[in-house]
């Protein structure tokens, strides 16, 4: 029996179809709208094989721990946790992360330092970004979507992935070029498409494969 299996049924559908996602390994079964479900599990049961290679592949998650080392900016740290250093977590200049504070905390100080980080360099880089675009942004923000990597709402609200800080730079940049090219055309068409290039001053096309790799490692590190 399969664990964390979703059936979803699909009007359009020719066929039963399997997907395992990239990040949490959770098994979608897709099945045409008047499909046998018990046949559908059935199929989807003798896959095993391939369900299980699939989730081999799925990168292993990264604790937030001492010693435990994720990107940053494009550049590998490493965390040290040193009992008299102070809570708030310090980046040096070798590439360490300096943390004290309770060891049982460390975790939660270092994902909320990233969070942070990552909400200070985005704001900046969206204003900026606005102001070249000759747009108003209302707002600037970060979460921890699982399906998307920026979001732009008709108000002028730019929400994007915390976990765009982990990445190199041209891939958060990229990203931030998109969002605020929405504050233009609500849409992906051509003349967005141009204007994205434009105030990325560079061919999205690399960033957008770099996610499509690597995205779903950056889904593993700390909480997810």
């Amino acid at each position: 029996m399969i664990d964390a299996l979703d059936v979803v049924r699909h009007a359009r559908a020719r066929r039963m179809r399997l997907a395992v996602h990239p990040a949490t390994g959770r098994v979608r079964l897709t099945l045409p709208r008047r499909a046998s479900l018990a046949a559908g599990i059935a199929w989807a049961e003798s896959q095993g094989a391939w369900i299980d290679r699939q989730r081999a592949k799925i990168p292993r998650q990264v604790a937030l721990i001492d010693g435990a080392q994720f990107p940053f900016r494009g550049t590998l740290i490493t965390i040290r946790w040193l009992p008299d250093a102070p809570r708030m977590p310090a980046l040096n200049d070798d590439a360490e992360l300096i943390c004290g504070g309770p060891a049982e905390s460390l975790p939660g100080r270092v994902e909320r330092w990233l969070r942070r980080q990552a909400l200070d360099v985005l704001r900046e880089e969206t204003l900026e970004t606005a102001m070249r675009a000759m747009v108003s942004v209302e707002r600037v923000a970060v979460g921890d979507p699982r399906s998307r990597w920026g979001s732009c709402s008709a108000s002028g609200t730019i929400r994007y992935s915390w976990r765009l800080i982990l990445a190199p730079d041209f891939v958060r940049r990229a990203t931030v070029a998109h969002e605020v090219a929405h504050r233009v055309h609500m849409n992906h068409g051509a003349a967005f498409h141009r204007l994205v290039e434009q105030l990325h001053e560079d061919d999205p096309t690399p960033a957008r494969a770099w996610l499509r790799t690597h995205g779903a490692a950056l889904h593993r590190i700390g909480g997810a």
